[in-house]
């Protein structure tokens, strides 16, 4: 009973957000709030424009779609959160939900970080097995993967906030970010914490480690493939996939320093923080998805059919 009394002590979470400085606040407020637009706009395009579209009903584009709407989601968990708190003054979060924010935004990421194996593998077969691809790669398979990732995501997720819930919060309650995050919290118990960190560092830090070095050696098969056996396109596919190795960094590299590092605090968290939780997933539209021949062909199919039924109602 002790313990319980002594674990729910604290009520709320004082953010200390992106800056201390007033001035910058409303440049910041105005280039997130695009970005998250952008990310919203973009992304729910791609889906419609998967559903949509017939042709498009193959595991690749299934894949791209259900990336699409993680990357909706995990941007939806923060930026929100980010944008009120930069026009507030005083920026607290309660501490239910700053468990439902860890929670939700470890779901998305572990969700996100087998979908871009899923979507390595995918490519893996179309380059090297062209003709079974199909048979392979079929409907059931996609579905399979992406059912996969999510339960991953929940798995991991689960682990994360169920080892946060057993540990004593009585203060302080200060969090020098601007969302709650599994390595600034536990930082925060009023226990030792040395045995919960080593943990976080193994559920986060290593899977992180180990899905960024299984994609790794993905592409770089991939390239090899591609420099040695493709002709047509080779320049093109090199720069894409050269694209998506660079997003994938910009995704990875920084939550490896926030989750497989020794926690504690220093000077890159922040801009880490915000460039894999708000830019990048705005990038990987772009990057994975709309650089696609195909797939900007059918959003201008769709476009045009919106317009033309647009078009019709009003004659």
């Amino acid at each position: 009973m002790e313990k319980k009394n002594f674990t729910t002590s604290v009520t709320e979470f004082v953010l200390l957000g992106l800056t201390q400085r007033p001035e910058l606040q409303p440049f910041l407020y105005v280039t997130f709030f695009i970005v998250y637009i952008n990310t919203w706009l973009v992304n729910v395009i791609i889906i419609t424009t998967v559903i949509s579209d017939y042709q498009l009903h193959t595991s690749m584009y299934i894949l791209l779609a259900n990336l699409a709407f993680i990357d909706i989601s995990e941007s939806s968990v923060s930026t929100p959160k980010l944008l009120s708190d930069l026009l507030s003054e005083r920026k607290t979060i309660s501490f239910s939900e700053c468990i439902l924010q860890m929670f939700f935004f470890h779901f998305f990421a572990g969700a996100m970080g087998f979908c871009l194996v899923g979507m390595a593998v995918d490519r893996y077969v179309a380059i090297y097995k062209p003709l079974r691809y199909l048979t392979i790669m079929n409907r059931g398979v996609c579905m399979r993967i992406v059912a996969l990732a999510w339960l991953v995501g929940l798995a991991h997720s689960a682990v994360q906030t169920g080892l946060l819930l057993q540990l004593p919060f009585c203060g302080p309650n200060i969090l020098d970010n601007f969302y709650c995050d599994v390595p600034q919290v536990i930082k925060l118990a009023c226990t030792n914490t040395h045995l919960a960190e080593i943990q976080m560092n193994f559920n986060s830090g290593l899977v992180i480690i180990i899905i960024f070095i299984i994609l790794l050696i993905s592409y770089t098969v991939i390239l090899i493939k591609i420099r040695t056996h493709v002709t047509e396109g080779k320049n093109k596919a090199l720069s894409t996939c050269g694209t998506q190795i660079t997003v994938m960094c910009f995704q990875f590299i920084p939550s490896i320093f926030i989750y497989a590092w020794p926690i504690k605090q220093f000077a890159l968290h922040k801009l880490f923080s915000v460039i894999y939780s708000v830019i990048t997933p705005m990038l990987n539209p772009m990057v994975y998805t709309l650089r696609n021949a195909e797939m900007k062909k059918a959003i201008r199919r769709l476009l045009n059919r919106m317009l033309f039924s647009r078009w019709e109602r009003h004659t």
